[in-house]
C-alpha cells in the first residue's frame, strides 16, 4: 500500500514511518524540514510541505492510497487552528484526488472521551495547560467526521517513548475517571497501520491504552 504520513518526523509519526516500512508498505513522509528525516530505505520519499500551505498538501495527496496523519505541534499555550486547519487541506485535498482513507491521531479527552485520561489530565493539565491544544483537536475531530473520508480517529492515552509492546487495550471504552492511562508511541503506530487493513473501526473513534 502507498501511504503518506503527516508528521512523519514527531514521536508517534518516527514510529509509523519505521513500522510502515517493515510491513512493506511504500511511505511519503511529508515533513516541515527533511532534516529531521534520519531514516533511510528504498520505500521511503520525503516531501517538504506545510499542512498549512493547501497547494503543498494537494501535491503530496495526489497518488496514494490511505493517509495516516500524526499531525501535532508544541504550541500549547497559544489559541491557534494548525491541527484544524490542517486537516481542513487535508481532507480537501484527500476528496479531490479520491483518497478515501485517512487514520488520524487524535487523544483521549477529546469529544465523548472527555474525562478518560483520569482526574490529573481533567481537573489540571488539560483545562490550565493543554487547552487550546485539545479545543483545536476536537474542532479537527468534527472536520473529520462531516468529510465523506473513510476515516478512523484513534484516541491513545498519555504517550511515552516506551518500547513496542504488541498488546494493548483498544476500542470506543477504553480509559479511566480516575488515573491516568498510558500507552507508548510505538504501540499506538502499531495500532494505527492495523487500521489500514481493518474496517472493524470506520468511522469510530477507538481509545488505545494499556
Amino acid at each position: 500500500m502507498k501511504i503518506l504520513i503527516i508528521g512523519a518526523t514527531g514521536g508517534t509519526g518516527t514510529a509509523i514511518v519505521g513500522q510502515a516500512l517493515s510491513q512493506g508498505h511504500a511511505v511519503t513522509a511529508f515533513v516541515r524540514n527533511p532534516a529531521k528525516m534520519t531514516t533511510k530505505h528504498e520505500e521511503l520519499v520525503v516531501v517538504k510541505g506545510n499542512v498549512l500551505d493547501y497547494d503543498s498538501v494537494d501535491h503530496s495527496v495526489q497518488g496514494h492510497d490511505a493517509v495516516v496523519s500524526a499531525l501535532g505541534h508544541k504550541q500549547f499555550l497559544l489559541k491557534n487552528a494548525i491541527l484544524s486547519d490542517g486537516i481542513k487541506n487535508i481532507i480537501r485535498a484527500m476528496e479531490k484526488h479520491k483518497v478515501k482513507r485517512l487514520i488520524f491521531e487524535s487523544s483521549l479527552g477529546v469529544g465523548d472521551s472527555r474525562g478518560k485520561l483520569g482526574l490529573y489530565y481533567t481537573l489540571f493539565v488539560i483545562p490550565v495547560i493543554i487547552f487550546f491544544y485539545y479545543k483545536d483537536k476536537e474542532i479537527a475531530e468534527r472536520c473529520i467526521m462531516e468529510s465523506s473520508l473513510d476515516w478512523t480517529i484513534v484516541r491513545p492515552g498519555q504517550l511515552t517513548n516506551g518500547l513496542k509492546r504488541g498488546v494493548y487495550r483498544e476500542g470506543l471504552n477504553v480509559g479511566n475517571w480516575f488515573s491516568s492511562v498510558r500507552i507508548s508511541r510505538a504501540d499506538v503506530a502499531d495500532f494505527m497501520l492495523k487500521q489500514l487493513r481493518d474496517n472493524s473501526y470506520l468511522h469510530k473513534t477507538p481509545g488505545t491504552s494499556y
